[in-house]
């Protein structure tokens, strides 16, 4: 295995995965409510979709990058939708404390729901194939861009569980007042940037 390669893969992972955003505000609050297990099982899918997205830009699937380019006014739509739904599901569902065991949805589905929100940003593979071109990593050989692409995921989940092993630590700290007020700024914020994004797809169309 490429050390060099897989390396870099990490630090641009890692790098990308610590841009702030609604994911990271629904991955704390995640964290927060449910548990460091929940909240890290939703930064897998983030690190997934990154993958994903890492991974077509690594193998220089320059066809697909243009279809998912192409459609980014309709996948904006979409996910912009989807994040102003559940950023109003967020502020209305003021929770009373942390979450006992029972009561913490699946992990897998906490990973799939995610991940299925992240990969309506298809401007990441734009993202990751310019990184890859600045750094030289472009136009390798498929082993070397299946080692990148699994560096890209490592160094992704390597951040968020950083991030939710920070804010678990915290979890037993916080009131259940407070984490009413943080699920429902967390909301807030969350359809604000899914408006955001519904203005961005629109005013591409037009």
């Amino acid at each position: 295995m490429d050390a060099t390669t897989l390396t870099s893969g990490i630090a641009i992972g890692f790098t990308v995965a610590m841009a702030v955003g609604p994911i990271s505000l629904l991955t704390i609050r995640r964290t927060l409510a449910h548990g460091r297990a929940y909240g890290l099982a939703s930064g897998v899918g983030v690190a997934l979709a990154d993958a994903s997205y890492g991974g077509i830009a690594a193998f220089g699937l320059t066809a697909l990058t243009a279809a998912l380019v192409g459609a980014r006014p309709a996948l904006g739509l979409v996910g912009g939708a989807f994040l102003v739904v559940l950023g109003a599901r967020t502020i209305l569902a003021a929770p009373r404390g942390v979450a006992n065991d029972h009561e913490r949805p699946g992990l897998v589905g906490a990973a799939m729901s995610i991940y299925a929100l992240t990969i309506t940003n298809p401007m990441t593979i734009l993202s990751f194939a310019a990184i890859f071109a600045g750094l030289g990593l472009a136009g390798r050989t498929a082993l070397e861009a299946a080692i990148l692409t699994l560096g890209v995921f490592l160094g992704s989940a390597a951040w968020w569980l950083v991030l939710t092993t920070l804010v678990s630590g915290a979890r037993t700290r916080v009131t259940p007042r407070a984490l009413g007020w943080i699920t429902r700024a967390s909301g807030i914020l969350i359809v604000v940037f899914g408006v955001v994004a519904i203005g961005a797809a629109i005013g591409a169309l037009s």
